[in-house]
């Protein structure tokens, strides 16, 4: 049985531009924060494409279960106001 001598596993986030959503990039191993910003940096941002840089380690990231979809997003469903489908949009209206 072999060891794992692999560092932790980060997950990047990058913002294209002031304001605009932080996507996520990909993973990267780094031992502690300020090494997952630098290689992050490096992987990622090589040729400008960022303006802010976002980096979790992936053992902090919880999710759901696709198995519990129905169950986990049902609650949502009981309520058709949140959702805009049988309102009528007034003509001329922008940006709605």
């Amino acid at each position: 049985m072999t060891a794992d001598n692999q560092l932790d596993v980060w997950e990047v986030f990058m913002q294209s531009k002031p304001g605009a959503n932080y996507i996520h990039a990909g993973s990267i191993h780094a031992s502690d924060k300020q090494m997952a910003l630098q290689n992050a940096r490096d992987t990622y941002c090589r040729r400008g494409e960022g303006t802010s840089i976002w980096v979790v380690p992936s053992s902090a990231i919880v999710a759901s279960n696709p198995e519990d979809n129905g169950m986990f997003f049902d609650p949502a469903n009981d309520k058709i106001y949140r959702h805009p489908t049988f309102y009528v949009m007034p003509e001329g209206a922008k940006a709605i």
